[in-house]
């Protein structure tokens, strides 16, 4: 089976082609605000560099989130569109979820996304990748107290925190989180959304305004 992933809910850009569960090529690169206008070429590339045809790949698994909310849709509209005009199977995954798969802690494991005004994207693993607690958007100083009843833990981030415990940069091992939501059921393009995990700013607005 051939894999493609795609997950732009950062700065960053990060692309991957896995066949049968071996990686064959990827991208991982920060291009700041410029997702939208590089990521179709980048995927392109890809393709090119490794004479793969778009039309053979089998799945797509895109991270709807949460994350950056224009970069989320950056990847959703590209996937959607890429699996329902050519008929390929889609599913999508947290980022919260590939950042906890892509490292070999032996500690508790944190993902966490600064969300901005003292609020976080975060979840809570165990050492065997089981949830402790799922992900979701908090106050940073609530995430804490959560931690406070855990005896070891590291985070993984690639923001700008002040962390009280060891931090590690995610470098996303792209091989291993396809090979391991690779059967995950596959649902209609047309039914794939963002997870922001919180409301957008025009949808704060307008309940305030209710």
């Amino acid at each position: 089976m051939r894999i493609l992933y795609i997950d732009t809910s950062s700065s960053y850009l990060y692309l991957g082609i896995v066949e049968n569960s071996k990686l064959i090529d990827c991208v991982k690169k920060d291009f700041g605000h410029d997702l939208s206008r590089v990521t179709l070429p980048e995927m392109e590339e890809l393709f090119k560099n490794n004479s793969i045809e778009p039309k053979s790949i089998d799945k797509i698994i895109v991270v709807n989130g949460p994350g950056s909310f224009t970069g989320i849709r950056i990847g959703i509209t590209i996937a959607k569109i890429y699996a329902w005009s050519l008929n390929i199977d889609i599913t999508t995954i947290s980022s919260i979820e590939a950042m906890m798969l892509s490292n070999k802690l032996e500690t508790n494991i944190v993902p966490i996304i600064d969300a901005r005004r003292g609020f976080v994207y975060c979840g809570i693993y165990n050492k065997d990748k089981n949830e402790i607690m799922r992900p979701r958007y908090m106050k940073y100083t609530d995430l804490k107290e959560e931690l406070n009843k855990l005896e070891d833990y590291t985070y993984i981030s690639n923001d700008e925190i002040e962390f009280d415990k060891e931090c590690i940069k995610y470098d996303p091992d792209i091989e291993k989180i396809v090979s391991f939501y690779q059967d995950r059921e596959a649902i209609n393009p047309h039914i794939v959304n963002p997870e922001y995990l919180k409301l957008t700013e025009a949808e704060e607005k307008n309940k305030k305004n209710v």
